[in-house]
């Protein structure tokens, strides 16, 4: 949440706009190949975690990932999650996300569980890691969809651009041209830059259905687009 004391400055109202936009927006929607590595007993019970190539916060990836994953190895008699954690960078954006588990039937569980979180939409760049104590022993790349994110200036623009425009529009518009093929999933605001995070079948696809948008809309001018998964 932003809190604001005392005089605003413009940069602090500027980006004061587009928070506010973005909230009021996104609150009303909403295989793996085994690398080499040691050996793990078949019957023993590892460490084992799940990095997600995914910048969503902490409740998304509890409903996400860790809740139904949690279920469904506890189900199968494979073992459970045990909690989740939030990489984030020095200015506060999302790096990745992961959920820790401890796992028996290693041979069988493992695969199993990178089929079932491709099937909950994780992205390529995702990372399975085993460990016995604090040492990785094995490392296994998953992960099956596609991701960009769009950086909008936040400081740089005409005043009228942030007081006429609509960030909502922005949101709105993207996920329409980008039906049945990717949405904007979560959105971060940084000092000088609001990020909109769009995930789907197909970077290569989704680029092109919302470049006419982008070009002619006057809070996108300036905006950077930075590929995410595959990375």
């Amino acid at each position: 949440m932003l809190f604001c004391e005392g005089k605003v400055n413009r940069s602090q109202a500027k980006n004061l706009l587009l928070t506010m936009g973005l909230l009021s927006s996104l609150l009303g929607s909403f295989g793996c190949s085994k690398d080499a590595g040691e050996a793990v007993a078949p019957d023993s019970q590892v460490s084992v975690t799940a990095q997600f190539n995914h910048k969503i916060g902490p409740m998304d990836r509890g409903e996400r990932y860790e809740e139904p994953l949690d279920e469904v190895l506890r189900a199968r008699g494979y073992g459970s999650t045990d909690g989740g954690g939030t990489m984030q960078s020095k200015e506060g954006e999302i790096e990745f996300i992961d959920v820790h588990m401890v796992l028996s039937s290693p041979e069988e569980s493992i695969p199993f569980v990178a089929e079932f979180l491709e099937g909950r939409g994780a992205p390529k760049g995702s990372k399975i890691r085993v460990f016995d104590g604090d040492k990785m022993i094995r490392e296994i790349p998953f992960g099956v969809r596609e991701g960009f994110a769009i950086y909008l200036d936040g400081v740089n623009l005409p005043d009228d651009v942030y007081e006429e425009s609509d960030i909502n529009v922005v949101i709105a518009e993207i996920d329409a041209r980008l039906k049945g093929h990717g949405e904007i999933e979560s959105h971060w605001q940084g000092p000088t830059e609001t990020a909109l995070y769009i995930y789907g079948d197909s970077i290569n696809v989704m680029k092109p259905l919302i470049k006419d948008f982008m070009d002619q809309y006057p809070l996108c001018k300036g905006a950077r687009v930075a590929d995410m998964a595959p990375k």
